[in-house]
């Protein structure tokens, strides 16, 4: 068990060092010199930065980045919880002195290639923390606090929050780089989708023959019904139960980790859920129940 935390730790802190070099190459190489905008923190760090430059004040992106996230690191700490924010303010702080390190350069004079690959680029560094289990900070964690406390869904506040930065970047700094911004967002958004998941609900299969004990270790992770369904294997002629269940995609990793702990040899099969009828809790419902299980 030990070893595997070890390993865990190793494999959350690679992908924290790729994901912030690989931001930070997309904002100082791509984004900034084409004055086009990134989503979240980075976006509105950028505007920033950019009005400060047309004034004279001539100061890196990064350090309005880490300005921003010190507070909301703060927030997420209380808020949402520490392990999620810890590595997600880390990849934060990262990024942020990466960008300040890295020299702004203009690869591309072409602002079509250069919002397509500053937002692919922005994408792969976003979804690698988001498959495991934490985020880039910023945005992601002030929208989780948001929907506790708002209702509203995750996806619904970040679309907003984008639009704004879309249309400050159109008001300020002309309408066509506001058009290379969406380009930018949507490419990043694609790129998010593809190597994390698509959809915000999956239902997922597992096919163990352990299945007391992987109830059991999800019921500790996940507030989650499971529907255990009797199977045989057609090829290897032994009983087996499938689990199924519905899961929201942060939830992800943790079932994923889950099972491998407890069953490594079962097979998981993932599945986009179109709509759900019936009880399906969310974040806020979650913390309350759990809250209520704690008391008793």
């Amino acid at each position: 068990m030990l070893e595997n935390n070890r390993r865990e730790v190793g494999k959350h802190l690679l992908i924290l060092l790729g994901s912030a070099i690989i931001t930070a190459i997309a904002l100082n190489e791509f984004l900034v010199p084409g004055k086009i905008f990134s989503a979240g923190i980075n976006g509105i760090s950028q505007i920033i930065a950019t009005l400060l430059s047309a004034v004279g004040i001539h100061l890196s992106t990064g350090w309005f980045i880490l300005l921003f996230n010190i507070p909301i690191g703060l927030l997420g700490w209380f808020k949402v919880g520490r392990g999620f924010t810890i590595y997600s303010i880390a990849v934060a702080i990262l990024t942020s002195v990466l960008a300040i390190v890295i020299p702004v350069n203009n690869i591309s004079n072409n602002s079509l290639l250069a919002a397509l690959f500053g937002g692919i680029l922005t994408g792969v560094g976003v979804a690698y923390p988001l498959k495991n289990g934490f985020s880039t900070g910023g945005m992601d964690i002030i929208a989780v606090v948001l929907e506790k406390t708002t209702g509203r869904t995750i996806g619904t506040l970040m679309m907003m929050i984008n639009s704004g930065i879309v249309i400050v970047a159109g008001f300020l700094f002309g309408w066509e780089s506001a058009l290379y911004t969406i380009i930018s967002i949507y490419a990043m958004s694609r790129v998010v989708d593809s190597i994390h998941t698509r959809h915000q609900k999956l239902t997922a299969f597992i096919v163990t023959s352990e299945q007391d004990a992987v109830i059991t270790e999800l019921n500790k992770t996940l507030i989650r019904g499971i529907t255990a369904i009797p199977s045989f294997g057609a090829y290897t002629r032994q009983s087996s139960t499938v689990l199924m269940t519905v899961i929201s995609r942060y939830e992800l990793y943790a079932l994923e980790r889950a099972v491998k702990e407890v069953d490594p040899r079962a097979f998981v099969n993932l599945v986009n859920t179109v709509d759900i009828e019936g009880n399906f809790y969310n974040e806020t419902e979650q913390l309350k129940l759990r809250e209520k299980t704690a008391e008793k």
